[in-house]
């Protein structure tokens, strides 16, 4: 028993003791580090941008990110915990940090890392461990560190869908055998080593298919004929293009590590940064004599001799196809020959480019030289006008066979010359003449008819002509100063109208068959769907980065109707960027989310208008339930009285009351009423009355002077002024009620003032009198007279009895209501 009490109290200390490390580890995690800075450059794509921001450490950024670009700060190091939680992350982009430690498992979360760049930094060895969990990268640059020696370890072991490969630098001295062990095959490998010093045969070997490899090995090791043809036949197979950088051939011996990639049939050779004798030049040639290169390029060459290559015309070059050379450089631009001797070399290339190379002439015998020629490019030069004619030979037709003509970038003017040149080259399908000095259009020209693409991009048009061949399928008019298009093109299947001046899209009857237009950075407005349907197989549209207003129309088109249709966007979405209204300047049409108010205002307004008519109604109908007009009117009215009895009141406050008052009783009744009220009523309070009839005690009740209506208003004046002047002097008010006079208007009219002054706390009168000639309850009483009602509720009134008998006390108590019986007569 005690053995199991003892292993329960073990495992239960266990249990705490687990709990309370993930409780430490969980705490770390959910508790980001406060000293670690915060990126918050990322945009909708989740790609982030924290370049250029100073960090000393890895910052904090959304763990879904999907690109993180941390180039050119002062990072250091990379610790375990700086990328946890980045599952999701793509390319990770660490170069021209300062980074000299990543720790060993620093990578492992990255599982989906496909490009990492850990260039320009100061790591001094590769460990293999940073990319042992790295299964899905397929690009690693590793160049300019300085670490001495691969192959010490497999460091690439694993990375079974690595495509792209760069490593090397300055402080590279040593590759051993097994430094690509595990790479099954490569796209492009790049490799610096200009101090290489020991090289073991077949370091680089065994990696196929690669793609292309490009090869920086000048300095002593190039010199070293025998290291340098190791590394050659490592990478050299006839379809891999190789890349030498940097070279400087000036002795035959300097060429002669050439000869193993010649040995292997290399087709495509590219030279870049090459500086190069005519001793060397003539080497070269003789190097790849025979062999079958197909692509010889040289991007950036300096030429130290004078062009005396006419000693390798003995060689066989016949299988060279294409000749790139651009950016080239002449020592000695006086004393170097022209091209005449070497034909041997000329009359067999298809493509040739000339770029950049301060060409200003190119002799009309030079040019029949390129007898196979179908691709020229001499853009970038210094041609004219005048020496474009010599160059395509007065338009003879010397260049019968050329397909594609760029003379982009050159000093052209005359576009009526350039037509007149071109015409007889009858199978030419491609012309470049952008970025030249065209400013103007004739309104004719010739062309060939096989002419399907013109570029004339770049240049100073304002305006286009019926100079434009009929056969273009393809047109680049961008960045010119043009405001419309009018020229129809009947077979066009794409235009590019980007960088211009248009305030519309032209109208796509112009071009039944166009397909894609590109239209950005104009000053477009909008545009809508009856525009596009005016091209009938337009499949695809660019139109972004434009001055547009963003009314309800076009917003909804742009963020639906047009997804519905068969034109499709094909530039970015975030280019759509209003320029007005003020209030969305700069805003993404994508999210611009306008109001029913701003984008139907009539139909608003009519909706608002037969809301507001129908609440109107409604209201109205509600208040005179409510019987508010009448509170109102007599509001108004009562308003207006007041204000023409004013003199009355203040002379009233100055004066005895009892001075002012002119009658005994103010009698309100109805028209029909007025016989009772003249038979009974009149004669009885205003005639003198016997009260008892004995008599030793026979009394007289003084008369009392009524004011009627009928009677005592002055005629002409405002009955309202009638009615408050009579209640005005009169002690009491009384109200002669009967079916007659809740059903007249009129009474009911006289009702309302009388209603309104009895009740008005300035009018200090004695409550009103009330009699029913008949039965009336106070149920009869209009509701609007509330206080009526109240008052018919809370205070005694007479009833005339249509009995005989009971007649005198009726007289008596309203005499005494009245007050009558302050005077008698003896």
């Amino acid at each position: 028993m005690g053995r199991e009490t003892n292993l329960h109290f073990t495992l239960f200390l266990r249990l705490r003791l687990l709990l309370l490390l993930l409780g430490l580890c969980w705490g770390q995690r959910s508790n980001p580090d406060p000293e670690r800075p915060s990126c918050h450059s990322c945009d909708l794509r989740l790609s982030c941008n924290c370049s250029h921001y100073g960090f000393t450490r890895v910052p904090m950024v959304t763990d879904r990110a999907l690109t993180l670009d941390l180039s050119f700060n002062n990072i250091t190091v990379v610790t375990d915990d700086d990328l946890t939680g980045h599952m999701q992350l793509r390319a990770l982009n660490l170069h021209g940090n300062r980074l000299a430690v990543i720790q060993p498992s620093a990578f492992d979360s990255l599982w989906n890392l496909e490009g990492l760049d850990l260039s320009d930094n100061q790591l001094t060895a590769l460990n293999p461990t940073w990319f042992s969990k790295l299964g899905a990268l397929q690009q690693l640059n590793l160049l300019n560190n300085p670490y001495s020696c691969i192959g010490s370890a497999p460091v690439f072991q694993g990375l079974v869908r690595l495509r792209r490969l760069a490593f090397g630098g300055p402080a590279l001295e040593e590759l051993k055998r097994g430094a690509l062990a595990g790479v099954t095959q490569l796209e492009e490998l790049t490799v610096h080593g200009n101090n290489l010093l020991r090289y073991e045969p077949g370091a680089l070997a065994y990696v196929w298919p690669l793609g292309h490899v490009t090869l920086r090995l000048h300095g002593p090791f190039f010199t070293n004929i025998t290291l340098t043809s190791a590394v050659l036949a490592d990478v050299s197979y006839p379809e891999t293009p190789i890349i030498l950088e940097d070279l400087h051939m000036i002795e035959n011996r300097s060429v002669q590590p050439l000869r193993e990639a010649a040995r292997r049939r290399v087709r495509h050779v590219t030279f870049r940064n090459l500086s190069i004798s005519d001793e060397a030049t003539v080497n070269l040639l003789e190097v790849f004599n025979g062999v079958p290169l197909t692509s010889l390029s040289v991007d950036g060459v300096t030429l130290t001799g004078e062009g005396r290559w006419e000693k390798a015309n003995w060689t066989d070059q016949k299988s060279i196809d294409e000749f790139f050379v651009r950016n080239v450089v002449v020592l000695d631009i006086y004393k170097f020959v022209s091209f005449l001797e070497l034909g041997f070399l000329l009359q067999y290339p298809r493509r040739v480019s000339v770029i950049n190379a301060g060409v200003f002439v190119m002799p009309c015998i030079t040019s029949g030289l390129l007898v196979n020629l179908q691709y020229l490019d001499m853009s970038d030069n210094l041609l004219t006008d005048m020496t474009l004619i010599e160059t395509l030979c007065k338009g003879n037709g010397t260049l019968k066979d050329i397909r594609v003509l760029n003379i982009s970038g050159n000093a052209l003017k005359s576009l009526s010359t350039l037509s007149q040149l071109v015409a007889k080259l009858y199978k030419l399908t491609h012309l470049d003449i952008s970025r030249t000095n065209y400013n103007s259009m004739p309104p004719s020209c010739s062309w060939p008819s096989t002419l399907r693409y013109l570029n004339i991009s770049g240049a100073k048009l304002d305006n286009i002509t019926l100079c434009l061949p009929a056969t273009l399928e393809v047109l680049d008019l961008s960045n010119n100063n043009l405001k419309d298009f009018t020229v129809a093109l009947p077979a066009l299947r794409e235009l590019h109208l980007s960088g211009n001046k248009f305030l519309r899209l032209p109208s796509g009857y112009l071009f039944p068959n166009l397909q894609t237009l590109t239209i950005q950075s104009n000053t477009l407005n909008m545009f809508s769907r009856s525009d596009l349907q005016s091209f009938t197989r337009l499949q695809n549209l660019q139109a972004g980065q434009n001055k547009f207003v963003c009314s309800c129309d076009f917003v909804a088109f742009l963020q639906s109707d047009i997804k519905e249709g068969d034109v499709h966007l094909t530039d970015d979405e975030e280019s759509y960027v209003c320029d007005s209204p003020f209030y969305l300047q700069g805003k993404s049409v994508g999210q611009v989310r306008l109001s029913v108010v701003v984008c139907h205002q009539v139909l608003f307004v009519s909706v608002s208008c037969g809301v507001a008519l129908f609440v109107g109604v409604l209201v109205s109908v509600i208040l005179w339930r409510l019987h508010a007009f009448w509170y109102l009117k007599m509001t108004w009215a009562w308003l207006k009285a007041k204000h023409s009895s004013r003199h009355r009141r203040r002379l009233r406050d100055g004066a005895d009351s009892e001075t002012l008052l002119s009658f005994d009783a103010f009698v309100s009744y109805s028209e029909r009423d007025t016989g009772w009220v003249e038979t009974y009523l009149v004669p009885e309070l205003e005639e003198p009355t016997e009260i008892d009839g004995d008599a030793a005690n026979y009394r007289t009740a003084r008369p009392l002077t009524l004011c009627l209506h009928k009677r005592d208003f002055l005629p002409g004046q405002w009955i309202v002024d009638n009615i408050m002047s009579a209640m005005e002097r009169s002690r009491r008010t009384v109200f002669i009620l009967s079916e007659n006079f809740v059903q007249s208007d009129w009474c009911r009219y006289e009702l309302d003032f009388s209603h309104f002054w009895l009740f008005d706390g300035e009018a200090g009168g004695e409550p009103a009198i009330l009699i029913l000639l008949e039965p009336l309850s106070k149920d009869d009483i209009p509701k609007r007279f509330c206080k009526l009602r109240k008052l018919m509720s809370s205070t005694t009134y007479l009833e005339w009895p249509q009995e005989e008998e009971r007649r005198g006390e009726f007289w008596r108590s309203l005499r005494d209501a009245l007050g009558g019986e302050g005077d008698w007569d003896e």
